[in-house]
């Protein structure tokens, strides 16, 4: 016997009977996106293809409406995968022969890097005592400038305030140092 998506067995599907096919094949089709995309996205490619279903269920019949809605959840998963391919190809730089790989960390590195260190330390500890409790609060604690603000008993501007202070501070420091 012939389906077409208008008809499910001999009877005129109208469109509550359409919900409740793709109500029906909405797991199968979560289930076949799930293993083949982050979940994140399972969702938005059931729907690319119960729409397209919807679209065609009135100009086309269709000999296996389970055939179809599969072959289209295939065709929908390789339009996701050109899309992504495309959308993300402009942060793909391809590797050839001429590209200059950095070179391995070299003892000399290792001493410039301590140096630069024990500069910026040198700078932090450098700082008026509040800009330095509220920068190392900030880059070290990881607290917020309102929770800065609360712990230090000043408002979120000053601790702002205290904070460009101590920015400036120490990249005027680096820049004098070097």
């Amino acid at each position: 016997m012939s389906l077409s998506v208008e008809t499910i067995h001999g009877k005129p599907m109208n469109e509550s009977d359409l919900i409740v096919w793709t109500t029906r094949l909405s797991p199968a089709l979560k289930r076949y996106f799930a293993r083949r995309v982050d979940v994140n996205e399972v969702d938005d490619l059931v729907q690319e293809v119960l729409v397209c279903m919807h679209k065609v269920k009135e100009k086309n019949r269709i000999e296996d409406p389970e055939r179809y809605i599969f072959t289209t959840a295939r065709n929908t998963l390789m339009g996701y995968y050109r899309r992504r391919t495309a959308r993300f190809s402009k942060f793909h730089d391809p590797i050839d022969g001429n590209i200059e790989l950095p070179d391995h960390i070299s003892p000399e590195r290792i001493a410039i890097g301590k140096q630069e260190y024990e500069r910026a330390i040198a700078a932090i500890q450098n700082l008026p005592p509040r800009a330095r409790a509220a920068f190392v609060l900030h880059r070290f604690e990881h607290m917020t400038y309102q929770q800065i603000a609360k712990h230090m008993g000043i408002s979120k501007e000053s601790v702002k305030e205290l904070m460009h202070r101590a920015l400036v501070h120490i990249a005027e420091r680096m820049e004098a140092e070097q």
